[in-house]
Parts: structure tokens; sequence; C-alpha cells
């Protein structure tokens, strides 16, 4: 009888992309229980491991061309779920409703698995003539989402409900438009890193003791020909 194998690669190397993957599943679940704060918090956790996992990728000098290539295929599958599908799904659950917040809501995910897919074609190619990791992005990261969003769910302890729910619109438009604009944008070093880490873990904090948001009944749009659109949809 022969030993059966499990398809894939194991090592070190994948598991804190992994444990951000298990970071934003748990997320998932709070969220639709409306405990935002906890799901904002799995969404940076996930965006910490993002950070690293790279590194902790290439301190493996001895790996496979086939191993290089699934962690770069996995990250990227992980990143659709972790900051794209995700931070939509929060935003959703947050208020982003009516026809435009499902547009901008598709852009946005349409945006952002066009971004992956792009940097796994580079990234294919590049390795294919050189060693080490890239210094540079092709348009915003991604993992951008895990910083963005926890500073915008911060603003809603000072702003109004309705103001923070026209936010989290532009918020979509703009950070999925950047997704796929194309700019060098330099990788960041240790210190940014560090700075950007300490700026989100204390908008976390600031979060956890401040915020009491309740979803509101105001939805955007709700006036005019949009509730034309939505009487004439619902018949």
């Amino acid at each position: 009888m022969k030993n059966k194998k499990l398809i894939g690669f194991y090592n070190y190397t994948v598991i804190l992309t992994y444990i951000g993957l298990a970071s934003t599943v748990i997320g998932m679940t709070q969220a639709i229980g409306g405990r935002f704060r906890i799901a904002i918090v799995c969404l940076a956790l996930s965006g910490l491991c993002d950070m690293f996992d790279g590194k902790i990728a290439r301190s493996k000098k001895n790996r496979t061309e086939e191993e290089k290539l699934f962690g770069m295929q996995i990250d990227s599958l992980c990143d659709v779920i972790c900051f794209g599908v995700y931070p939509a799904m929060i935003c959703w659950l947050l208020g982003v409703r009516g026809l435009i917040g499902w547009i901008l809501l598709c852009f946005y995910c349409i945006c952002s698995v066009i971004r992956l897919a792009y940097f796994n074609v580079l990234e294919t190619k590049r390795q294919q003539q050189e060693e080490g990791a890239n210094k540079y992005y092709h348009g915003l990261p991604i993992t951008s989402m895990a910083i963005v969003l926890p500073l915008v769910f911060l603003l809603q302890i000072f702003i109004s409900s309705q103001l923070f729910i026209y936010v989290l619109y532009f918020s979509l438009f703009i950070v999925g438009f950047l997704f796929i604009t194309d700019f060098r944008l330099k990788k960041p070093n240790n210190m940014i890193l560090t700075i950007l880490v300490l700026v989100v873990a204390v908008a976390v904090v600031i979060m956890i003791l401040y915020s009491t948001y309740r979803i509101p009944k105001w939805s955007f749009p709700n006036t005019g020909f949009f509730d034309w659109l939505r009487n004439a949809v619902r018949g």
C-alpha cells in the first residue's frame, strides 16, 4: 500500500499567512454578530501577519522554485479573502447599502483581485530573472486596507453616523482605485513598519475603549431617484 501524501507544501514559511487567514475567518463571524470592534481587531491582526510573512518566508534559504511559487499563490489567495472580501463585508455590515453601495463594494473587490493577479504575473517573471525581494510595489498594496479601515472606523467616535457612512463609501472607492493605478511605491523599511503598527495599535486601543457603534437606520441613498428605483425593484 502506497503512502498517501498531502498536496501542498508544509513548512514554517506559510504559517503566518495561515494565522492571518484564521484571524479573518474569526473576524467574519464576529462582524456578522455585530461585534465590530473585535472584527476590526481581527483585520488589523491579519494585516500584521501579512506584513511579516514575506520576511519569514525569505529566511528559508533552500526553498525550491515550487515552494516559492506555492508561497506566492497561497499569500495572494489569502489576501483576496483577508483584504478584499473581508473589508467589503465589514463595510456592508457597517451600513454601506443601496445601489451605490453595491457598486462600490463590487468595484473594491474586483480591483483587489486585479491587483493581486497582476502582482502574481509580475512577481513570477521577476523571480525568474532575479533573486531576493522586490523593493517597490506597483500600485497600492492590498494590505493597506488593514491600516485604512481601522483608522476610518476610529472616526465614528468623533463624527455622525451619516458622515461616517459617506467616509466608508469614499474609502472603498479611493483604495480600490489605487489598487489598480500604476505607480511605484517603495516598500517600507522596518522603522516605517514599526510606526504603522504602532499607529494602528493606538487606533485599535482607542476604538476598544470608546467605540459604541450601532448600525444606523439611515442608509444612503434614500431620496429621489433611488427611492423610486428601490420601490420599482420591490414591485
